[in-house]
């Protein structure tokens, strides 16, 4: 038979209850434990240390466990230290970390209309400006939407890391001294096929190993931002620099969804807000401090070299078919790269 096992069956007075911290002291210290409830925020990436990309991300770091008053516990791994570029894009839209960054372009696969936004294939992008326009605006936000239902994750903002360019151990200044050259690649589709195009043998690589490569000899030059070539000191093993401008690689600021929706309303907006916030500052500091990265490389023994305007012209020349090759994964592919290509 059912018995009664509440307090009022007890025997005891309610004094007695009230002394013996019975009733109404376990519902205050529910309320204080709620209140005082932490969401741990593990944001891990592949770039280098010391890069502004990755100051930018320790500050973002900082922002969310100030301003929340704790309640986010924000921890920063930067450098590859939870895993390659690959795995850790995995890692976050399966929420074993919440967040990371990385190209729209990763999601060619999934979401090939999204992989346009990031500089998919080479020389879709013009200028900064160009990459504004489509970015920071309603195309961005669409774009967001796109990764969050196909992927998992909610672009919150775009960094940026700026045009890339290839730095090799043999001199390269034209299209023809381009051919045969091993270069490392992301394990991206899209990659192999824009270097293939411009007659280059490219090498598929995790992030973490292009100082090693280099050095063994398993390729000859990787393609990257200056920042990135500083901080891995990859010029130690490769002396001669290209200023391709071949592609702009937008960083999307990468959240777990379903953990950003677990979040509290207010915590939410912050996370949200303040990545804007933030990374609109990381793209500013990027850019003034381009010139500065390159004169950094000159005096560690690096040379520089410059494509004329007509050589740039057989480069993209090259890589033009890829457009409509990229555009027909879908009908949303090709209308994306139509809307990129009619900004610039």
């Amino acid at each position: 038979m059912f018995q009664d096992s509440s307090p009022k069956n007890s025997g005891l007075s309610r004094r007695q209850l009230i002394r013996a911290g019975v009733g109404t002291v376990p519902m205050m210290a529910l309320g204080t434990a709620s209140a005082q409830q932490k969401f741990t925020f593990r944001m891990a990436h592949s770039e280098a240390i010391g890069a502004p990309l990755t100051l930018s991300l320790q500050k973002w770091c900082d922002v969310l466990n100030s301003r929340s008053g704790g309640r986010i516990d924000a921890q920063h791994f930067p450098g590859s230290q939870l895993g390659s570029y690959t795995q850790l894009i995995e890692q976050s839209r399966i929420s074993t970390i919440q967040g990371t960054v990385g190209g729209p372009d990763t999601e060619e696969s999934v979401a090939p209309e999204i992989a346009a936004t990031g500089g998919a294939p080479g020389f879709i992008f013009k200028d900064e400006v160009h990459v504004d326009k489509i970015l920071q605006g309603p195309l961005g936000d669409e774009v967001s939407a796109v990764a969050r239902r196909k992927t998992g994750v909610e672009f919150v903002a775009y960094a940026e890391v700026g045009f890339r360019h290839i730095l090799s151990k043999r001199a390269v200044t034209n299209l023809d001294s381009l051919k045969g050259l091993k270069i490392r690649v992301p394990e991206i589709k899209v990659w192999v096929d824009f270097w293939r195009r411009l007659g280059a043998n490219p090498t598929p690589l995790p992030y973490a190993e292009q100082y090693t490569a280099l050095s063994t000899g398993v390729i000859d030059a990787v393609e990257a931002d200056f920042f990135s070539i500083r901080g891995f000191k990859w010029f130690e093993q490769a002396k001669h620099l290209t200023l391709s401008y071949h592609w702009f690689l937008p960083k999307a600021v990468r959240v777990n969804a379903r953990w950003l929706d677990g979040l509290p309303p207010d915590l939410q907006a912050l996370v949200r807000q303040s990545a804007k916030e933030v990374f609109a500052e990381q793209r500013r500091d990027n850019r003034a401090k381009t010139d500065d990265a390159l004169a950094d490389l000159v005096k560690a023994g690096v040379t520089v070299h410059k494509l004329s305007a007509e050589e740039s012209g057989r480069w993209f020349a090259a890589a033009r078919p890829l457009f409509d090759e990229f555009g027909n994964k879908s009908a949303d592919t090709k209308a994306m790269v139509g809307r990129i290509l009619a900004a610039r």
